[in-house]
């Protein structure tokens, strides 16, 4: 099965826009494209049910079901419980929220695990709990590859562990991470394992029960949808956790560690994501399936579309001897983010050059500070980041690779 490509490029009003016409857009990890159907569905709560929710009356009923079913559907399509899948403003203060709700949890002296590969999103909030008597120790990438490293892992454990926190993939390294294997190592060391997803989700929305973590966050703003954080957390867990809501939202785990409270409308939009899910399921497979059996397929599809184009990009860019891939230059468990370093030019030139190729990518060190600094690479600049997905066209990916040529 192909995925068809002018069909998928339909569903987002970005590609009919004059005004973006001629752009390619790779600054995709940065945030993507909305899907027509979540834009419809964000317009029509506000046109029609923008009132509180949960109320007797028409609108307020209606406004609640449309909350409800994000919720619902969300929790099938990741295969997990309603009841633990949260939204807060944004990854980086679902992070802030969970910290601070798991700090009571753990004794003086206790021990957690924070990756050097994050994005600071998962990772300053957790190294500030260092100021009451946790013991913050650092799991470092190799200073050549910035990868991590899984006996480095084993070696940082102990019997005083109590957390471990990691990405799934790294938002400028673009390697997925075996999350499955990980997870298994912290969980048998008794430590709970905390996943940040925002860099993998957009290539595809995981299986959390297969993948074991025991909390997985993730953003929508770059799946398609609002500007929201999803935080999944397992029932058990979240019931241990210090609540963060009002005193008189003890108890009710769905407020607990979401206190800004619920963004109605944003949340309600939500299901408008597999909304499009759906279309490109039915158009494309023509049986029906479980929501998180569709989840697979369709990740087998966009993935199998994204290494299509990866493929020719990686090759073009190994050959040149003026640039220095970050992380793997493989296609196995390689993300299409790319961040790359001019060697024989001003890295800043060499964006200006781009961006006058109608090339819209992103450079700088995108909060992920802490890869960069222990590859020992300066910001500013930071690096130059070449991102796409599953809706970018071949023809995109050429112009990419002219562009490069003719700046670098």
């Amino acid at each position: 099965m192909e995925l068809d490509i002018s069909f998928i490029r339909e569903q987002f009003p970005a590609f009919s826009e004059p005004e973006l016409e001629g752009w390619a857009f790779f600054e995709n990890a940065g945030g993507s494209y909305p899907c027509r159907q979540f834009l419809d569905k964000l317009t029509e709560f506000y046109y029609k049910n923008k009132v509180q929710p949960y109320y007797p009356y028409p609108a307020s009923i209606k406004a609640g079901e449309m909350m409800d079913s994000s919720y619902e559907r969300m929790a099938a399509f990741l295969n997990v419980s309603p009841a633990e899948i949260h939204f807060g403003p944004s990854t980086t203060q679902n992070v802030y929220v969970l910290a601070h709700a798991m700090r009571p949890m753990w004794q003086k002296g206790d021990e957690i695990i924070v990756s050097c590969q994050d994005h600071e999103a998962n990772a300053g909030a957790w190294r500030r709990l260092i100021m009451s008597g946790i013991v913050v120790k650092e799991w470092h990438v190799d200073r050549e590859t910035g990868m991590l490293s899984l006996t480095e892992l084993e070696k940082l454990l102990s019997d005083k562990t109590q957390m471990v926190a990691f990405p799934h993939c790294s938002n400028v390294i673009g390697y997925f991470n075996p999350v499955k294997e990980i997870s298994k190592k912290v969980k048998d060391a008794g430590a709970i394992c905390v996943v940040d997803g925002v860099a993998a989700a957009p290539h595809g929305f995981p299986d959390l029960k297969e993948l074991g973590a025991d909390i997985y966050m993730f953003s929508l703003y770059k799946t398609f949808g609002p500007h929201l954080g999803l935080m999944y957390v397992k029932q058990d867990l979240i019931e241990n956790m210090e609540n963060q809501s009002h005193f008189f939202k003890e108890g009710i785990t769905r407020n607990m560690i979401t206190p800004a409270g619920p963004d109605h409308a944003q949340i309600g939009s939500v299901s408008g994501i597999l909304d499009y899910f759906d279309t490109v399921y039915n158009y494309h497979f023509k049986d029906d399936a479980l929501p998180f059996q569709r989840n697979s397929r369709l990740n087998s599809l966009f993935r199998n579309y994204e290494e299509q184009l990866l493929s020719p990009l990686l090759d073009f860019l190994r050959s040149r001897k003026d640039i220095k891939i970050i992380g793997p230059d493989k296609l196995k468990d390689r993300a299409p983010t790319i961040s790359i370093l001019p060697l024989n030019k001003n890295l800043d030139e060499v964006y200006s050059s781009l961006t006058k190729h109608k090339l819209m990518l992103g450079k700088g060190d995108f909060y992920a500070v802490r890869p960069l600094m222990d590859m020992e690479i300066d910001r500013p600049p930071g690096v130059i980041r070449i991102s796409f997905l599953h809706y970018t066209h071949s023809d995109e990916i050429v112009q990419l690779i002219k562009g490069l040529e003719g700046s670098l």
